[in-house]
């Protein structure tokens, strides 16, 4: 993974956000932070996300890996491909964190508990993360 651009831009340029999203509407609201500066890391699972594989694809592109459809939606974000079922892509993935302004995931409820990775376990990596729930 390649460092962060030095030059801060956009107003949200001095915030990490690491994004466990996928589809539409989660990479869809990770990317408005990342257009308005924050440094975005898109965790992806093996394979690369489902996506990438949507077109449409220029001609010339026989390998069909890096669709319009993704590149529309996952832009300015920076990429890493991590394995959360595996316990070594679960501790990259909580390294990442311990940095990290926010995280945005949207897997189905009850996922990320599964994993070993909800909301209690994640702010004992970085106790400064929050979520609605503390504004309540």
């Amino acid at each position: 993974m390649s460092a962060p651009c030095s030059k801060q831009f956009g107003a949200l340029g001095d915030l990490r956000v690491i994004d466990l999203t996928q589809m539409l509407a989660g990479p869809f609201g990770t990317m408005m932070l990342a257009d308005h500066g924050a440094d975005v890391v898109k965790v992806e699972p093996p394979g690369g996300d489902m996506t990438r594989r949507s077109g449409p694809f220029r001609a010339d592109d026989s390998k069909r890996v890096l669709g319009g459809y993704f590149q529309s939606i996952d832009r300015n974000k920076r990429s890493v491909c991590l394995d959360l079922k595996d316990a070594r892509g679960r501790a990259a993935l909580k390294a990442l964190i311990r940095d990290a302004d926010a995280v945005v995931e949207n897997f189905r409820a009850g996922v990320m508990e599964r994993l070993g990775l909800g909301y209690e376990e994640l702010c004992k990596v970085n106790p400064r993360l929050w979520s609605a729930e503390r504004l309540r």
